[in-house]
């Protein structure tokens, strides 16, 4: 090849996808915590970012849903208190998690810790065992079905009837005081409390049935501007929130025009599909960003409060 052949531009006529204009901007020590999320770059992730925390503050300003979508691990993370003050804000308007979601919050509220040392434990059988955990949550289900609650709800009155000494630090305590839906969508099988003698699949899955349908409510109601936000969970709420999705389509004809976001540590093949892609193909969009969530939720709920 000739290269002396080669047709050549000038630079200067050429559009560039990064410009000094979307530079990150160093701060000075002392600056606020909106001058540090302002600062960082309008670029990839960090855009998306910015462009998640609009959506959801111009959610809550149209008064439009935002639901939160959880699994067990923002819980282990350390994070209630972060979802505790954007309940409180009535930032979130909804929390869905599966089984082990409510089983650490109740853990919590009743002794201010969770999560054992699973492969210690399981190496003489003990995991799972602990008497407290499925004997009170097992009878809040049989309680909560014959009263007409479903799953969520009747653990958070368990909580606040026996007055457990943690229960300043429950979601399903917050959510019940604010009268929001705590719904928890169980694989049955997949929970401590299954392990023993207490559990009734009857009470159990009818409990849980109910939240689904509590669930599909309020997906039905996210059309033009609501926020779906997945935080943790790489298959059970994917899974349910798609379902709730094409039942809410299918009664109300309409759920289209809003944002979907999924957090995550790795990348997973259902939270994109489910989460990301399929709800908002014709209208809307969806972001998928990972980061360790003790990192990214306290960051994505202090920049929604900071703005709201």
């Amino acid at each position: 090849m000739d290269l002396s052949k080669l047709k050549t531009y000038s630079i200067k006529s050429r559009k560039s996808k990064v410009d000094k204009a979307l530079f990150a901007k160093p701060l000075k020590r002392g600056r606020a915590f909106r001058d540090f999320f302002a600062s960082l770059p309008n670029l990839l992730k960090a855009k998306e970012l910015k462009e998640v925390v609009a959506a959801i503050v111009k959610a809550r300003r149209k008064n439009k849903p935002v639901m939160f979508l959880m699994g067990a691990h923002v819980i282990k993370c350390g994070l209630s208190p972060i979802i505790l003050e954007l309940i409180e804000k009535d930032i979130i308007t909804c929390v869905a998690t599966n089984g082990a979601g409510i089983i650490h919050d109740f853990e919590i509220a009743l002794c201010g810790s969770t999560s054992e040392d699973v492969g210690a434990s399981l190496e003489d059988g003990s995991f799972g065992m602990a008497r407290e955990t499925a004997e009170t949550i097992n009878a809040a289900l049989k309680e909560g079905v014959q009263e007409g609650r479903g799953f969520g709800e009747s653990v958070a009155f368990k909580i606040e009837r026996e007055n457990l000494k943690y229960k300043a630090l429950s979601i399903a305590c917050a959510c019940l005081k604010k009268r929001i839906p705590l719904t928890v969508h169980v694989a049955l099988g997949a929970d401590i409390i299954h392990q023993h003698p207490s559990a009734s699949g009857a009470d159990t899955g009818e409990a849980s049935l109910r939240d689904f349908r509590r669930f599909t409510d309020e997906v039905a109601k996210l059309g033009r501007g609501g926020v779906v936000v997945n935080i943790g969970s790489a298959v059970v709420l994917p899974e349910v929130f798609l379902k709730a999705l094409s039942v809410a389509r299918n009664i109300t004809g309409d759920v289209k025009d809003f944002t979907t976001v999924n957090f995550d540590m790795f990348f997973h093949y259902r939270p994109q599909q489910n989460i990301v892609l399929r709800p908002v193909a014709s209208k809307g969009r969806g972001y998928y960003i990972l980061g360790h969530h003790e990192i990214m939720l306290p960051l994505l709920a202090q920049a929604v409060i900071e703005e709201i």
